[in-house]
């Protein structure tokens, strides 16, 4: 399943992308994984959830980021939920340049049974169609 929380700077995506990562963590049946461009919400997250700075590891673009998240998967099956803090500032594009990577997120999620949440600064007028099926 893939779920988008939109809206612009400042609206208060990141917290509430921040609680629902505690909360998977309170009902979890396998591992949780925060990933974000920086280290600044490390502390923010419980012990337990498995952080990723995907920016010591110069991710730029959604077909990159993509390899980087199926290479997480590869290496841990039990990972069930992952969380991803400002999608398009990590991958460096503007929203509709992303219907490629969230065909290929759909199948990932389906085929593997994992919950996918992102966030995105954009609002409903500049979302691509295609994205907006996702929204929460």
């Amino acid at each position: 399943m893939i779920q988008i929380i939109h809206g612009k700077k400042g609206s208060g995506k990141t917290k509430r992308l921040i609680d629902m990562t505690n909360d998977a963590m309170n009902e979890r049946h396998g591992d949780v994984v925060f990933v974000d461009d920086d280290n600044r919400y490390m502390f923010d997250l419980r012990h337990e959830v498995r952080f990723v700075n995907a920016g010591e590891y110069g991710v730029s673009g959604p077909k990159m980021f993509y390899g980087f998240i199926c290479g997480m998967i590869t290496q841990n099956y039990d990972i069930t939920h992952i969380f991803v803090d400002a999608f398009l500032k990590l991958v460096n594009v503007e929203p509709k340049e992303t219907a490629w990577f969230f065909d290929q997120l759909e199948s990932l999620t389906e085929k593997h049974d994992l919950t996918f949440v992102l966030s995105v600064s954009c609002d409903d007028s500049e979302a691509p169609e295609f994205m907006k099926k996702f929204f929460i």
